[in-house]
């Protein structure tokens, strides 16, 4: 089965010089842990509710003129959403996270997928108790 087939479409995205307020109540009233950041229609970081705890209050930033882009991770983790949901899973496993941006083959953002999304819709229960594990084994403190 392909992403295509179980990912969230119509996702809400952020540009980067949004400010941390603005997407924390953006997240509040969607209810939602991570907003993809996009500038020009390309997806440049994703912004989660853990990015603004930690990079921003945990710092005494102000969440008015601290800004999405400044708070977001970067490294871009995502799938493409023709590729098969064991692919998605197996890099959620590997990176331990949650969520994955889905791009179309010409890299525009088309989607979602998230754990949720695996279990609720994916038959093989062994695949995503595995993720599940995998993924919420706690990060090794860096040297």
């Amino acid at each position: 089965m392909q992403l295509r087939e179980i990912m969230t479409q119509n996702v809400h995205v952020v540009p980067p010089e949004t400010s941390l307020r603005h997407a924390a109540q953006k997240m509040k009233v969607w209810d939602l842990g991570a907003l993809p950041v996009c500038q020009n229609d390309k997806l440049v970081g994703v912004i989660t509710d853990r990015d603004i705890a930690v990079r921003a209050v945990a710092e005494g930033k102000d969440a008015e003129s601290f800004s999405v882009g400044e708070a977001m991770s970067s490294d871009l983790i995502f799938c493409y959403d023709d590729e098969e949901i064991e692919h998605a899973a197996a890099l959620m496993e590997q990176r331990q996270i949650r969520r994955l941006p889905v791009l179309d083959r010409d890299k525009h953002l088309v989607g979602m997928v998230s754990l949720g999304d695996l279990s609720t819709r994916q038959r093989d229960e062994k695949l995503t108790g595995e993720v599940l594990e995998q993924v919420s084994q706690p990060n090794q403190p860096h040297a």
